[in-house]
């Protein structure tokens, strides 16, 4: 590779990166060329950004971006080294564990997203826990309908609860008045049963 093409490789990496939130690198080595393939063709699916790049090359981008000291990242850039970018935090570690399921490859060097550097593969279940924006939002969203809900099922209920009680506080009065009819007939016989004062 010549002087030039190393500058260009740089300045591909460069823009790759710049506006990352989600940076992972993996090792793609043990891989055959068929599940390379496979594993590019499902991290294009996911809208996941991979670029198969030399070590020395992928260190000296990242040393050239503005406000993200990656050189804790450095020391994990060993071997055959893949770049994977993404919008949600999970995706890329979501796609290595499908592919772990068959074989000992891809591997996490490392990651970082979250403003959080994540070194090693041990952390591979980590960060595919790690909840989405999107899964998060959709969260927050179910959390604050709950009460809504609640408070229209109590609306839609309420006319019902009100007729019942109106029905339940009808029904006394009615056998109230029943009972003051029965007492009257028997108050007017009294009456003209009771001799004459004269």
């Amino acid at each position: 590779m010549t002087k030039e093409d190393k500058v260009l490789v740089i300045q591909e990496i460069k823009e790759m990166l710049q506006d990352a939130k989600v940076v992972y690198v993996a090792n793609l080595e043990g891989m055959n060329a068929a599940s390379t393939s496979d594993f590019r063709r499902q991290a294009f699916k996911q809208n996941i950004t991979l670029k198969v790049v030399k070590n020395t090359l992928l260190q000296k981008a990242m040393e050239q971006i503005d406000g993200v000291d990656y050189s804790e990242m450095f020391p994990t850039f060993k071997g055959n080294t893949a770049v994977m970018v993404a919008d949600t935090a999970n995706a890329p570690a979501k796609l290595i564990q499908g592919f772990r399921k068959k074989t000992e490859f891809p591997a996490l060097k490392s990651a970082f997203l979250q403003e959080t550097f994540y070194i090693g593969d041990e952390n591979l279940a980590t960060l595919a826990n790690i909840k989405s924006r999107e899964e998060m939002i959709g969260e927050i969203i179910g959390l604050l309908q709950s009460p809504i809900r609640n408070v229209l099922s109590a609306l839609q209920n309420k006319p019902e609860t009100v007729e019942a009680k109106a029905e339940e506080t009808a029904a006394p009065a009615a056998e109230e008045t029943k009972v003051e009819e029965t007492a009257a007939p028997e108050a007017s016989a009294e009456a003209t049963d009771a001799p004459s004062a004269e």
